[in-house]
C-alpha cells in the first residue's frame, strides 16, 4: 500500500472532511479514502463521451437515454 499526502487543503473543506468522518464513525484518513475510491468508480467526462461514441457508431441511439443510464447505474 502507498501513502498519499494532500497538501494546502483549505480550513473549511478540511472542517467538512472531518465532520463527515465522525458523523460516520471513520477517521478522516478512513473517510478520504472511501470519498477517492467512490469518486472512481464514476466514469470521467471524456470516458463518459467514449461511451456514447462507441454507442452510436454502433446504432442509433438517443443521447439523452444513453445519459441516464449511466446515472442510474449509479
Amino acid at each position: 500500500m502507498k501513502n498519499l499526502q494532500i497538501r494546502n487543503v483549505p480550513d473549511d473543506v478540511h472542517r467538512r472532511l472531518k465532520s463527515r468522518a465522525a458523523l460516520e464513525g471513520r477517521s478522516l484518513s478512513e473517510y478520504a479514502l472511501h470519498e477517492l475510491v467512490r469518486g472512481l468508480e464514476r466514469p470521467t467526462r471524456r470516458e463518459l463521451l467514449d461511451r456514447v461514441r462507441e454507442r452510436a457508431a454502433v446504432e442509433d441511439v438517443d443521447i439523452v437515454e444513453i445519459l441516464r443510464d449511466e446515472r442510474d447505474r449509479r
